[in-house]
């Protein structure tokens, strides 16, 4: 099944503490790259969050994970104020107003400013806690991050086909062109060779003639390219049933198709399956940055 690369998803569970929201964004990459926006809470999830997006969700691609909290009640820990030390701290102030006649001017925002009176009260952490609270939004997300993928997957894969039964009926009358021009030019090089013999008066010999006539008949004909070329319109149906990242086959499949197109190209003498060439071409860039935006 072909998957796009380029995505989005988002999901919202409510719980008791907190809401949790999540968002999936995503764009073509030849690799994977995943970046996380998250509260600091996440922080010790984070690998175990790119993990998870990587098998549920997007195995190659540019990704953004971005989580974001609703909190109902503050779970952020404790300040505390460490009175023994604030008391001294105070104290001693005053005594330096007073050793050196300074203003005595202590208020509660000067005290303040010296952080040490102060003590943090980190809450415990519960990271398989938080990650099963996290896990329903991020799957809920990745669900719907994944059905826009095949959304677009579909009709990629619709308009690709498209694209390809043009290319298919063209190769079949570049053929059909082909093949009558050899009989003609088969005939015709018979005739200019007898005629060339003749006016020398060397007397034809009818079977060597016949061999360099099928010399170049074989020299100009494009029936191997062209089965290979519908050939290789076949595997792109074979791969689009493959439950298998696709991308880069059919990268790699187009670079056969081209390169078939360029021998057909190259081999012909004719302007209507030069023209007829150049629609093909024109077909297959499409369709090669059509598969950019394929895993």
């Amino acid at each position: 099944m072909i998957k796009s690369m380029t995505a989005f998803g988002r999901a919202k569970i409510e719980g008791e503490d907190k809401d949790i929201t999540v968002e999936l964004k995503s764009v073509n990459s030849r690799y994977f790259d995943c970046t996380l926006k998250a509260p600091r809470i996440y922080s010790s999830l984070e690998e175990r969050i790119k993990a998870h997006v990587k098998q549920n969700a997007l195995s190659r691609g540019k990704i953004d994970i971005s989580i974001s909290l609703d909190r109902h009640c503050s779970d952020a820990g404790h300040i505390a104020l460490d009175r023994e030390f604030a008391s001294q701290y105070i104290e001693a102030l005053r005594e330096l107003s007073r050793e050196f006649s300074l203003p005595d001017d202590i208020s509660t925002m000067r005290v303040a400013q010296n952080r040490d009176i102060f003590t943090f009260e980190a809450p415990e952490e519960d990271l398989e806690g938080e990650w099963e609270k996290l896990l329903p939004a991020l799957d809920s997300a990745i669900a719907e991050y994944v059905a826009m993928r095949e959304f677009e997957g579909k009709k990629t894969e619709a308009d690709i086909k498209g694209k390809l039964a043009f290319v298919r009926e063209t190769a079949a009358e570049i053929d059909l062109i082909s093949r009558t021009d050899k009989v003609g030019y088969a005939d015709k090089l018979k005739a200019r060779i007898t005629q060339l013999l003749e006016e020398n008066g060397i007397a034809p010999d009818d079977q060597r003639i016949l061999t360099e006539v099928a010399i170049y008949a074989d020299k100009i004909a494009v029936d191997e390219e062209i089965a290979r070329l519908n050939s290789h319109i076949d595997a792109f149906d074979e791969i689009c049933l493959s439950s298998e990242p696709s991308g880069r086959k059919l990268d790699f499949l187009m670079q056969e198709m081209n390169r078939e197109t360029n021998t057909i190209g190259s081999k012909a003498n004719n302007v209507k399956i030069a023209r007829l060439v150049v629609d093909i071409k024109g077909e297959l860039e499409k369709i090669r940055e059509q598969i950019q935006n394929i895993e």
